[in-house]
């Protein structure tokens, strides 16, 4: 599988390191968001079977945090973004 990396260009999957859900990206602001949510945070995941949005880090590369759109079913990756700027977002997509 080939990562297009927005700064470096086509990858090979092999250089990065998957780490999950990108939603970990939304962290609850500790306990004023409720426990609830904290512990919803920190061990409910989906696992949906088509589009996803996943973290993944270039550990063999420029270290950095990439959030990857990625279809579950065909691995057909349709956007790769760097984590900073979807967390300066907000979480949300350009």
């Amino acid at each position: 599988m080939i990562i297009n990396h927005p700064i470096l260009g086509p990858r090979d999957a092999q250089e990065f390191v998957y780490l999950g859900d990108a939603n970990l990206i939304n962290r609850p602001d500790g306990m004023s968001a409720g426990i609830e949510a904290f512990h919803d945070y920190l061990y409910n995941r989906d696992n949906p079977a088509g589009e996803h949005r996943e973290l993944w880090y270039h550990e063999q590369g420029d270290r950095s945090w990439l959030v990857v759109t990625r279809n579950t079913v065909t691995h057909e990756i349709t956007k790769v973004e760097l984590a900073r700027d979807v967390a300066r977002a907000g979480g949300r997509s350009k």
